[in-house]
């Protein structure tokens, strides 16, 4: 077993800290106001404009592949940049990628939703969670009917993610109701649907600066041609997209708390009480140990997960491993982290209220901490992972 990162890889990740530092950690000031003032985070041309330079760096398409003029760089590398990256809240994202589930698509889905969504020409979201259905998928009630040639679909969403910009949502809609009654899992089918087709969009106000949207389809015409996959395989799908999506939090939440570890640490050699840094403090000093103790540990679920999924193996187990203990785990730093600066630490001049109102979302979208403990005791009580296996 080879615990360290290759040269290839640290310099990767040496090049990716030093565009965070340059490029991203000087705009967190004019972030911090923007939201303030209620506007956007960053402008649209801003993005683009550090986009751009993240490409002048090398850096388009981190996961893409080559043929689809990515980088392919892996999921272990995927999780090392994340780390980095996370290390602002700058909201930041690097160009040329796509949702995974698109590339299950036709060579006509390709060529209409996949290459301009990795150009950028497109936006997409994915659509599962339900006003009365997040993970209790048998519980989904929104419906596809075939008419002709043509798909009709009714219901809502909510709390998707760039629901409010995308261009295009691939949505979950049951398609044989008796079917999805048996299982909660067969029944039901991914659709592409353009939002001129008729979906409407509003954004939900949250106590983050992530602002979601729930998603209204009335008769929502669909071609027959913009089913993604098989018919009633898009319970597939659905898990496809929300696996991966749950080790990446533990990615970022690691390289959220490496940043505030260290301002734990500079602040508590600066901040003086009673005549001394508080650094040398025993009740400073603890939460600042176990806080590093906890982040390593979230450090190596994260990246043995992304490892499996690169090894072409099924990841799913640890990658609820790495979701749940790095959700928590972001969430105690944070709140540690605050704890240490204080009253400062409560204010808006400093980013720490910003990130402990965004941890505190880890430990419920992409499936809550619960359905976690559920799938992993599940998966060892059943036998279908043995202790000790995962390592």
């Amino acid at each position: 077993m080879h615990l360290r990162l290759s040269e290839e890889q640290e310099m990767i990740q040496k090049t990716i800290r030093r565009f965070v530092e340059k490029e991203l950690i000087p705009l967190e000031n004019e972030v911090l106001k923007n939201e303030r003032e209620g506007r956007p985070s960053l402008e649209p041309e801003k993005m683009k404009e550090l986009q751009k330079k993240a490409k002048d760096f090398g850096f388009w398409g981190i996961n893409t592949p080559e043929e689809y003029g990515g980088s392919n760089l892996g999921q272990m590398m995927l999780a090392i940049v994340l780390m980095e990256v996370s290390k602002t809240f700058v909201p930041f994202t690097f160009g040329g990628s796509a949702d995974n589930i698109l590339y299950y698509g036709n060579e006509e889905q390709k060529k209409k939703y996949l290459i301009p969504t990795i150009n950028g020409e497109k936006k997409s979201c994915f659509a599962m969670t339900e006003p009365e259905a997040g993970s209790d998928t048998q519980n989904l009630k929104m419906t596809a009917v075939k008419d002709g040639n043509e798909w009709v679909l009714n219901g809502e969403k909510t709390f998707i993610t760039g629901g409010n910009e995308a261009d295009f949502v691939m949505v979950i809609a049951i398609t044989d109701k008796e079917l999805h009654q048996q299982t909660g899992r067969s029944g039901v089918t991914c659709f592409i649907v353009d939002r001129d087709m008729g979906w409407k969009s509003e954004y939900i106000d949250t106590m983050g600066e992530w602002g979601p949207a729930g998603l209204v389809f009335d008769n929502v015409r669909v071609p027959e041609e913009n089913v993604l996959g098989e018919i009633n395989g898009g319970y597939n799908l659905g898990l496809e997209w929300i696996g991966f999506a749950r080790w990446v939090v533990g990615a970022r939440a690691v390289g959220m708390s490496e940043r505030l570890l260290q301002m734990a640490i500079d602040y508590s050699k600066d901040r003086k009480t009673f005549g001394k840094p508080i650094a040398e403090r025993q009740a400073i000093q603890w939460p600042i140990a176990d806080s590093a103790v906890e982040i390593e540990a979230a450090k190596w679920l994260v990246l043995n997960a992304a490892f499996t999924l690169d090894q072409g193996e099924d990841n799913r187990h640890l990658a609820s491993m790495a979701k749940l203990y790095g959700a928590n785990m972001g969430n105690r730093v944070v709140d540690r982290v605050l704890q240490i600066h204080g009253g400062m630490g409560y204010t808006r001049e400093l980013p720490i209220e910003r990130w402990y109102r965004e941890a505190r979302l880890w430990r419920i979208y992409d499936g809550t901490d619960e359905i976690q403990r559920m799938i992993i005791s599940r998966n060892l009580l059943k036998g279908h992972v043995k202790v000790g296996q995962s390592v």
